[in-house]
């Protein structure tokens, strides 16, 4: 599934459970933000070493990856309701990082 049928299929569980009055772009981002720091619960006071044999847990890894899933959702649906095509605006800001970072010579 590519970023654009993600989008869609999103927009349709949505639509279809009547939420798209409360998915304006404030409460969208918010919402991004607060689905984030869930994610960061999971990894706070630990170590790199300590998060990554948690990962070894299918149920700590599954719960991490759920967090993960819902900040990326709310994303996609910000990026809907403000009609920015997440596919061109990823190309453009890797063009520019590559710019912005080029490779070292040698």
């Amino acid at each position: 599934m590519d970023l654009r049928e993600l989008e869609e299929r999103l927009v349709e569980f949505r639509d279809a459970r009547d939420w798209k009055s409360y998915h304006t772009p404030k409460n969208l981002a918010i919402s991004a933000v607060i689905e984030l720091g869930e994610l960061f619960e999971h990894f706070q006071w630990k170590s790199d070493e300590e998060i990554l044999n948690s990962m070894k847990s299918p149920e700590k890894k599954e719960a991490v990856a759920d967090e993960i899933a819902d900040v990326i959702i709310y994303l996609v649906l910000l990026a809907h309701e403000l009609d920015i095509n997440l596919e061109e605006a990823i190309k453009r800001k890797l063009k520019k990082n590559e710019a912005k970072y080029p490779l070292p010579k040698g």
